[in-house]
């Protein structure tokens, strides 16, 4: 038994003895004899859905309808050879794994059934013990290659889950922070600004790196020089700072008074990545 593995708190048994005689097997051969040899020799090893035909033609249609997890394909037929199979079962397949085992009597098309697209071959006469051991180890190929398959669209569901999620998450957030405040900004570890949401240059009429970035004296805009100062100083100390008060004087005289909340980021490492926060307008209204 292969060891299981786990994903979004589900467990995945990837392979196991009863996978493996449960899987679906088709013979292939147009000798009725050899049909009935593998079916009798399967069916003693405990495998429990075999299927067979003696007509090639039929072998796509078959693979389509029942998704065989292993095909025992002769190459040697009247009408429509086994190369012929393969390459149309390459073009119907749903995925890209081919689970052809060829049986043949030809050492010359060992190669090229190979290069064709066949996992193995058996030769003939047939060597039981050799036919039982060849099956057994493909189909233990082809499941393990299924539960990877399985085990990764898992996966990729649950990261469509996980991202809708946090998309979700994202908007509520926003949408409170809407509700709480006028504006919402974050800056990087350079102070500069990477989120600024909400009317944020309509409300303080200037770009907000002019009171918490890197600003110079002409770009003050009329801000209180003493709590841009202070508010900058604890933004380069890494202090995280609630309902800070600071003004500005507006060309025609008139003050406008605001509040703003930030919080340092780091990340898992404890590296400092920046600041995010929120802002409001106090000035009275007249």
């Amino acid at each position: 038994m292969v060891k299981s593995v786990h994903a979004n708190n589900k467990e995945i048994e990837m392979v196991n003895t009863t996978d493996i005689l449960n899987a679906r097997i088709l013979i292939v051969d147009d000798q009725v004899s050899n049909v009935q040899l593998l079916e009798q020799l399967l069916g003693d090893a405990g495998y429990a859905c075999i299927a067979s035909t003696i007509n090639p033609e039929e072998v796509c249609a078959l693979h389509e309808k029942n998704a065989y997890d292993l095909i025992l394909l002769d190459l040697k037929m009247p009408g429509m050879d086994g190369f012929q199979v393969m390459e149309g079962l390459k073009k119907n397949a749903a995925n890209r794994y081919l689970p052809v085992i060829v049986l043949t009597a030809e050492p010359g098309y060992k190669l090229r059934a190979l290069q064709a697209g066949a996992k193995d071959f058996i030769s003939k006469p047939f060597d039981l013990l050799e036919v039982k051991t060849r099956i057994h180890n493909m189909l233990e190929v082809r499941l393990l290659y299924k539960a990877l398959e399985n085990y990764n669209q898992l996966l990729e569901q649950t990261v469509r889950e996980r991202t809708a999620e946090l998309r979700e998450s994202e908007a509520r957030f926003r949408s409170l922070t809407e509700l709480a405040s006028d504006w919402y900004w974050e800056q990087n570890a350079t102070g500069d600004f990477t989120t600024v949401c909400g009317p944020v240059f309509e409300t303080l009429g200037i770009e907000a790196t002019a009171l918490m970035g890197k600003a110079t004296d002409d770009n003050a805009g009329g801000w209180n020089e003493t709590e841009r100062k202070i508010l900058q100083a604890k933004i380069a100390a890494r202090e995280p700072f609630l309902d800070f008060a600071f003004s500005r004087v507006n060309a025609d005289g008139s003050e406008q008074q605001f509040r703003v909340s930030g919080e340092p980021i780091f990340n898992q490492s404890c590296r400092f990545t920046g600041y995010r926060g929120i802002g409001v307008e106090t000035t009275p209204r007249k």
